[in-house]
């Protein structure tokens, strides 16, 4: 179940930057706090506003009650529907009152039907206090408290009396001086201290004719949070999942992939392993630093196979003329009395392998340069030119040397020197062959310049064409050939981009080279 779940996870896992994997994971856990305390501000809103919402529903039921105990013919109750009104208050916009001021006495008498009305709905309210723990008031059209906390007293001028009288329900928010705290995180609540006030005004007639006045405390912050803690609960978890999955995306794309990479560097560097391929799930950072990896160690083992066999060629080719000089040597130091002839020869002997060992020396030089060979950037050569110049310094009557450009031939990116070290190393190679004439043609096929050189020699035999790019291999090491000419002119045509090999397709010598354009080529 778990592992073909892996496997599409694997094949459809975009490819994230390092950068964004971090500024992902580090916005997520900077905006933490922030996304806590607005869920506090919101939910404490919510709870205030579902007081409110109480508050509502209450006066209304009550109101409505009070307008159809109403002495008289044929109350409008319709007129206290609240089914339509929206919660009002919000801790952020909503302006916030004072206390509510204390009652004023009053000395005029209240009429008796008035009194009566209060009288058959005041233990209606009563146990509706008690029931919803609400502070609630009867006043009068004229703010007189008729039913509740210091009945007989009047309220004056204040602006849920104003909105009433007016035909419209209001609610306030004021301040609960008398509130104390409770939790040491109190603080934290903007609604702790205060308290809700919401006035509905008893139409009859279409005329107001008494005033409900509610009040209550909204539900304590964390009283609300203890209330609703399998939600919160929940969400706690629900952070806590997108900081595993988090986790687990900062260990595929990063840690993993690093560590893997570690090991099998280690096993590179032992002789024991390869780098293995890029994980899916790894960083595109650390995919790039797997590939580079893998191309080194492709690099290094190469090297390290080259200079192998490049040690044991340089032994053998440096053997046979120093065991001549040795033996020639120990012979003259043998037979002080040997003739002036045979000393003769043993010292031309002596001179012929120093030579060759001097000769052995520069070209080695010569490809350890060309090994080490550097892009030049912005080398740019005219081909055609380059070719034309050769022909005169080699076209003679013994030796010919012709040349066929295509049309706008483009110049290609690779330095006149090494050209012209290729051009050259090649025709001498075919006129130390015995070639009597050589063909140069240059053309472009699919955006790369191609060089192709061909005489009309000898050509080289089947078993050596393997090998003829091998350091130190040649055919013409009895007249001191080296066979580092072709491996020179291959490490200075690689260093820029370019190769050479042989072509099969004709018979005698024929050489086939590519070299980078400049420029895109249309062809």
């Amino acid at each position: 179940m778990i592992e073909p779940f892996k496997r599409v996870v694997r094949r459809h896992w975009p490819r994230l930057r390092l950068r964004t994997i971090l500024l992902l994971t580090f916005v997520f856990v900077a905006t933490l706090p922030g996304f806590g305390a607005l869920f506090l501000r919101v939910y404490e809103n919510s709870l205030v506003r579902q007081t409110e919402a109480e508050l509502v529903s209450q006066s209304a039921a009550l109101a409505a009650i009070a307008a159809a105990d109403w002495p008289g013919p044929g109350p409008q109750a319709a007129s206290n529907d609240a089914s339509t009104e929206a919660t009002t208050v919000d801790l952020r916009m909503s302006q916030i009152l004072p206390e509510l001021p204390a009652p004023h006495p009053v000395r005029e008498p209240e009429d008796g039907a008035t009194i009566a009305w209060a009288n058959r709905l005041a233990p209606i309210l009563r146990v509706t206090a008690r029931t919803t723990l609400s502070s609630i008031q009867l006043l009068d059209a004229n703010g007189r408290i008729l039913v509740g906390h210091q009945a007989g007293f009047v309220y004056r001028d204040m602006p849920e009396l104003r909105s009433v009288r007016a035909g419209r329900a209001a609610t306030t928010l004021r301040r609960n001086d008398t509130y104390r705290r409770h939790y040491v995180l109190e603080w934290l609540s903007r609604a702790s201290d205060l308290r809700i006030h919401h006035a509905r005004p008893v139409i009859v007639d279409g005329r107001v004719i008494g005033i409900l006045l509610l009040s209550r405390s909204p539900r304590a912050l964390f009283a609300g949070i203890y209330a609703d803690r399998g939600k919160i609960l929940f969400g706690v978890a629900l952070i806590f999942g997108a900081l595993v999955v988090l986790s687990g995306l900062l260990s595929r794309g990063i840690v993993r992939p690093v560590e893997a990479l570690g090991e099998a560097t280690r096993a590179v560097a032992s002789g024991r392993g390869a780098v293995p391929d890029p994980p899916t799930t790894a960083a595109v950072e650390i995919q790039a630093l797997y590939r580079d990896f893998g191309l080194m160690a492709e690099a290094i083992d190469r090297r390290s196979r080259y200079l192998r066999d490049f040690a044991h060629a340089v032994s053998h080719e440096f053997k046979t003329p120093l065991a001549g000089i040795g033996g020639a040597v120990e012979l003259l130091q043998d037979h002080a009395d040997m003739e002036p002839a045979d000393r003769q020869r043993f010292l031309t002997n002596i001179g012929a392998d120093a030579a060759r060992l001097n000769l052995l020396v520069s070209r080695l030089l010569d490809l350890a340069r060309a090994d080490m060979a550097e892009v030049v950037e912005g080398a740019a050569a005219d081909l055609a030119e380059i070719m034309h110049c050769t022909v005169d310094a080699y076209d003679g009557a013994a030796f010919s040397v012709s040349v066929t450009t295509a049309p706008d031939m483009p110049s290609v990116a690779v330095p006149r020197a090494v050209l012209e070290t290729t051009l050259t190393g090649l025709i001498e190679n075919s006129r130390q062959a015995g070639a009597y004439g050589v063909l140069i043609t240059a053309y472009v096929i699919d955006n790369r310049g191609i060089l192709t050189l061909r005489d009309d020699g000898p050509g080289i035999a089947i078993g050596d064409r393997e090998r003829i790019f091998e350091p130190f291999f040649t055919s013409r090491r009895a007249s001191g050939g080296t066979g580092l000419g072709l491996p020179i002119i291959r490490s200075l045509l690689q260093a820029h981009k370019g190769t050479i090999g042989l072509d099969q397709s004709v018979g005698g010598a024929a050489f086939l080279i590519t070299l980078p354009l400049c420029v895109p080529f249309a062809t």
